[in-house]
């Protein structure tokens, strides 16, 4: 924008603004006029965009819009957006249930006793709250889960997958031996 449409007597010095209420009264006035004219700015610079070729090759160019099909669904976009993101919108009751279906897999990627806890920990916490507040939807039915047993299966289940690997390398070793080495 031109100095003169900023301010209208020049740009002033350092530091100070419009000196008289006339001067600041003439910036809103500019300012104003240059919120009206801004729909022109933008369709300007979509039309030069246009011109140099940047809407050219963009995905689904040439497509029909999904979701405008003979039925017009309002929330078709958003029904997109959460099949494309992945977004889970579950009442507080429900996602904890299917939170509690997948919590052992959760633990046995934890690499210690003390994540394992610190999970189990927040999953319990997070079942007591949703049981105190009432926001409808179905109730909260999903158990909490005793801690020191969790530990305990989580111990069980690590010390299997580490014996099952070890008896995988043990065959696979035995595999590999050649055939003299073999014992009959």
């Amino acid at each position: 924008m031109p100095e003169s449409e900023e301010w209208p007597e020049g740009r002033p010095e350092d530091g100070e603004g419009p000196a008289t209420s006339q001067d600041r009264a003439a910036s809103k006035a500019v300012a104003a006029e240059r919120i009206r004219r801004q729909h022109l700015w933008v369709d300007l610079q979509v039309q030069q965009a246009m011109e140099r070729g940047e809407f050219d090759d963009l995905p689904g160019a040439g497509k029909p819009i999904e979701g405008l099909g003979e039925v017009h669904d309002p929330d078709w976009w958003l029904k997109k957006l959460v099949e494309r993101e992945k977004i889970s919108v579950l009442p507080p009751a429900l996602a904890l249930r299917k939170e509690d279906l997948e919590l052992d897999a959760v633990l046995d990627r934890q690499p210690g006793e003390r994540q394992v806890r610190s999970v189990l920990e927040d999953f319990n916490l997070r079942i007591v709250n949703a049981r105190r507040q009432l926001e409808g939807g179905p109730p909260v039915i999903t158990p909490t889960r005793d801690v020191d047993a969790e530990v305990e299966a989580w111990r069980a289940r690590r010390t299997a997958k580490r014996a099952a690997a070890v008896a995988r390398q043990r065959e696979a070793d035995a595999s590999r031996r050649r055939w003299w080495q073999r014992r009959r």
